[in-house]
């Protein structure tokens, strides 16, 4: 079956879904920000065929979140090393574990614990504000227009939506406009 690409759509959660939104491409960089790096230790411990593990590091080469990098010169071994980008993507691994700890962790507790090295104590990760620190919640967060929203396909019926609540709503401040201007 032909899986319909998400790339057009103006939203970022269906663009990153695109890339990341099957559970072995997930589990690859689960692996690999924790250190399996090689093909056959991924294979091995996702118990993924070779040909698909394969095409997933393909794709993550060529959207540059992975990087192959030479660790043997004969025979010729390659590792797959995480790029910044791909580095960036830890958090959404720590909110998923986070969630998934929560709701299916089972009564023996979760299968692994984060360990903050700065300070030495197992952490729990939170999504917060970049401002003033406090947990984002569905609860307390409103989305707002951006420069790249736009109506379309997969954004029908929420692009207005979201233009709606822009209307008459001051600037955020933000360090790009850290005066708020009144609503005209």
């Amino acid at each position: 079956m032909t899986r319909t690409s998400l790339s057009g759509v103006a939203c970022s959660i269906a663009r990153a879904t695109d890339l990341f939104g099957d559970a072995w491409t997930a589990l690859i960089m689960r692996d690999v920000l924790v250190g399996i790096r090689r093909f056959d230790e991924l294979a091995e411990d996702i118990g993924l065929s070779r040909k698909t593990l394969a095409a997933r590091l393909a794709l993550l080469v060529e959207e540059g979140v992975l990087t192959r990098e030479r660790y043997q010169a004969t025979p010729p071994r390659e590792e797959y090393v995480a790029t910044e980008k791909g580095r960036e993507f830890y958090p959404v691994l720590l909110a998923l574990m986070t969630w998934g700890d929560k709701w299916y962790a089972g009564p023996a507790g979760p299968p692994a614990q984060i360990r903050h090295d700065a300070c030495g104590h197992l952490a729990t990760p939170v999504v917060v504000c970049d401002d003033c620190r406090e947990p984002l919640t569905v609860a307390d967060t409103t989305q707002l227009p951006g420069p790249g929203g736009r109506v379309g396909p997969g954004t029908q019926l929420l692009g207005p939506l979201i233009a709606a609540r822009g209307e008459g709503v001051p600037e955020p401040v933000t360090a790009q406009n850290p005066v708020r201007s009144a609503p005209s």
